[in-house]
């Protein structure tokens, strides 16, 4: 069934009002007539089974389905690569359960992104939930300073600064061996070349954690992918023994 994502305050009185665009999206591209059902998200956990009208659509009722969702938040600190890879890094990482992706500006960051570009980030985010089924669309914050982005983390929570020089234990087997809570997971991917000395003394005074992904050096668009995998492997893993 064709998935839909509107916001919150789309809905009113059992209906939803949605954009010239989006109503266009439906019934132009999709060729969907009055009367036929489609699966609205707001992006925030809810979903609705939702019939098309000749305005709107009404909803018929709160869709029943199962939850592709991670039982903790994982969010993700990525510094920007160059060219258009962030938007392949944005779009996997989606459909691998990512909360929240934090473009990050790193003393070795090339990218001065574009308002543009969030905008597109943040579409992709949402192309990427409707596709791989999930209910919440991951949260593509503005891109600013690492530093800034170390001094605004919420404590506590579970932080890895991912370093791929240098004797650190492997990622997984630090998540193996940490009791799981409800707490957010926080993973920082730093960009082509590494972090530099600064970067990592910065991470540590913030109470990262150094870890590795593997003995091979990833690219900036590789290693995301790798630890988020890693990450979500650990957290369904721990779901099963309980």
């Amino acid at each position: 069934m064709q998935r839909l994502t509107i916001t919150p305050s789309q809905v009113h009185d059992n209906q939803i009002v949605l954009t010239t665009e989006q109503h266009h999206y439906l019934t132009h591209v999709i060729r969907l007539r009055t009367g036929d059902e489609f699966e609205a998200i707001d992006g925030r956990g809810s979903c609705y089974l939702a019939a098309i009208t000749t305005a709107g659509a009404q909803i018929l009722r709160i869709a029943i389905t199962v939850s592709q969702e991670l039982t903790q938040p994982i969010i993700l600190i990525c510094a920007l690569p160059k060219g258009n890879n962030f938007d392949d890094l944005v779009r996997a990482c989606t459909e691998l359960g990512v909360t929240t992706i934090i473009p990050a500006i790193s003393d070795r960051t090339l990218l001065n992104p574009s308002p543009q570009k969030l905008q597109r980030w943040r579409k992709i985010a949402q192309e990427a939930a409707e596709q791989s089924e999930r209910l919440v669309v991951p949260t593509i914050e503005e891109p600013r300073a690492l530093k800034t982005i170390f001094e605004e983390l919420v404590d506590p929570s579970d932080k890895y600064l991912c370093e791929a020089r240098g004797k650190h234990p492997h990622l997984l087997t630090v998540l193996q061996s940490t009791e799981l809570t409800d707490l957010p997971i926080i993973i920082a991917i730093g960009p082509e070349g590494g972090w530099t000395d600064s970067e990592i003394d910065l991470a540590i005074e913030h109470n990262f954690q150094l870890v590795s992904l593997g003995s091979r050096i990833l690219r900036t668009i590789t290693a995301p992918i790798v630890a988020l995998s890693i990450v979500s492997a650990a957290i369904d893993s721990a779901e099963d023994i309980d």
